[in-house]
C-alpha cells in the first residue's frame, strides 16, 4: 500500500489540465521508460509498447478539470472560465495556481456573509461574478500571465483512515496508478501491450478519438474512476468504496469481455461490482470502441466521492485490485489464445 500512496501522491501533485498537460506527459514518460518503446503525439497522448502477440490496448486520461484565464481587469483582478466539468458551488474563497511563466498563487474571491442579502445565500455564484485575487497589479500581471493559461486549485493529498486517500485529480490519475501497477507482470507475458496514457478526455475524450489509429489492437480496456456512494447519491447510479472494481456493462461495451472479467475476478477471488449503464458511458471507452473497423473494449472504473473536486476520495485497494484483475484477465485471455 505505501508504495501504491507513494505514486498517487506523485501522480496527483503533477499539473495537467487539459490540453496543456506537458508536466504530467513528462513524468509519464519516465515511468514508461523501463517497459518499451515510448512514443508522445502532439495532442500530448503517450504511448508506450512491448511485447508481440495478441494485442491488448491499456488507456487512462491523464490530463485534468481546471481553468482557463480569459481576462485581467483594470482592477487587478484575473478573470476566469472554464477547462472541463467544473462545479461552480464551491469555487468562492479557493486557493488556485495560474500557470503562467511562472507560478501565480491567487484566492477565489467571495462576498462576506456580513454583505451577502438572503438571495446571496440561496444564489450559487456565476463564474462571471468571480475573479482571482493574486495581491498583484494589473501590470504586474501582466509580465506573468497570459490569456489562455491555465489555472488549478490547491494540491492536496490525505492520507485518511481504511486506506481511503483524498487528493486532487484522482480522475485518472488513479486509473494511471492502477495500469502502470500492473506493467511489471504485463511484461512477462506472451502477448503486446500498447499502454495510451491519453489526453484532454475533460473536454471532449479527444486524445482517445485520434489515439487508438493505426494501432491495430485486439482489443481494449480502458481504465477510468466513476461515483461512489455518499450522503445525496441515489444508489442505483452508483458503485461502493472498497467494494472492488467497478465492471461496466453497457451497449458500446464489448458484453463478452464484461463476463469474462467477472469470470476471473471470481476465480482469482478479486472483489468486483457491476456498473450498468443504458447508453454511452461517458468515458474513452465510447470512442474507442468505434475506431478503426470497432475495438472490442471494456471499462473498468475505480469508485471515488466527490467527483470533479479538489477533495476526490477513493480506497487504495480498489486501485490495487483494478490492477490485479487486469493482470489477471489478460494472463488468462492469453492462455485461451495460445493453448
Amino acid at each position: 500500500m505505501n508504495n501504491t500512496l507513494e505514486l498517487l501522491k506523485e501522480l496527483t501533485q503533477t499539473v495537467g489540465v487539459s490540453g496543456c498537460e506537458e508536466n504530467i506527459v513528462n513524468l509519464l514518460k519516465e515511468k514508461l521508460a523501463p517497459y518499451g518503446n515510448v512514443t508522445v503525439y502532439a495532442i500530448n497522448n503517450v504511448f508506450c509498447t512491448f511485447g508481440e502477440g495478441y494485442h491488448f490496448l491499456l488507456d487512462a486520461h491523464l490530463d485534468e478539470i481546471g481553468l482557463i484565464v480569459t481576462e485581467i481587469t483594470d482592477d487587478d483582478f484575473i478573470k476566469f472560465s472554464k477547462c472541463g466539468g467544473i462545479d461552480t458551488r464551491p469555487l468562492p474563497a479557493l486557493e488556485v495556481s495560474i500557470w503562467g511563466r511562472e507560478e501565480v498563487k491567487g484566492i477565489i474571491s467571495t462576498l462576506p456573509p456580513h454583505l451577502q442579502s438572503a438571495d446571496d445565500e440561496k444564489n450559487v455564484p456565476k463564474l462571471t461574478d468571480l475573479a482571482i485575487d493574486t495581491g498583484c497589479s494589473k501590470e504586474q500581471l501582466e509580465k506573468l500571465v497570459s490569456l489562455g493559461d491555465r489555472i488549478t486549485f490547491k494540491r492536496n493529498f490525505t492520507p485518511l483512515l481504511n486506506n481511503y486517500v483524498s487528493a486532487s485529480c484522482l480522475d485518472d490519475r488513479s486509473g494511471v496508478a492502477a495500469i502502470l501497477m500492473s506493467l511489471d507482470e504485463l511484461k512477462k507475458l506472451p502477448c503486446k501491450i500498447t499502454v495510451m496514457f491519453s489526453s484532454q478526455e475533460e473536454v471532449g475524450t479527444r486524445g482517445a478519438k485520434t489515439g487508438v489509429f493505426a494501432k491495430n489492437a485486439d482489443e481494449a480496456i480502458s481504465v477510468d474512476v466513476s461515483f461512489a456512494m455518499s450522503p445525496g447519491c441515489d444508489k442505483s447510479d452508483c458503485g461502493e468504496l472498497s467494494k472492488g472494481p467497478m465492471i461496466g456493462f453497457s451497449p458500446t461495451i464489448d458484453k463478452s469481455i464484461s463476463r469474462m472479467l467477472v469470470d476471473v475476478a471470481e476465480k482469482e477471488n478479486i472483489p468486483y461490482q457491476y456498473e450498468i449503464m443504458s447508453g454511452r458511458t461517458g468515458t474513452n471507452a465510447d470512442v474507442i470502441a468505434v475506431s478503426e473497423n470497432g475495438i472490442k473494449t471494456a471499462l473498468i472504473s475505480i469508485p471515488e466521492r466527490y467527483m470533479h473536486q479538489r477533495v476526490e476520495v477513493v480506497d487504495v485497494n480498489d486501485i490495487e485490485n483494478v490492477s490485479k484483475l487486469i493482470c489477471a484477465y489478460i494472463r488468462e485471455r492469453v492462455g485461451d489464445i495460445n493453448a
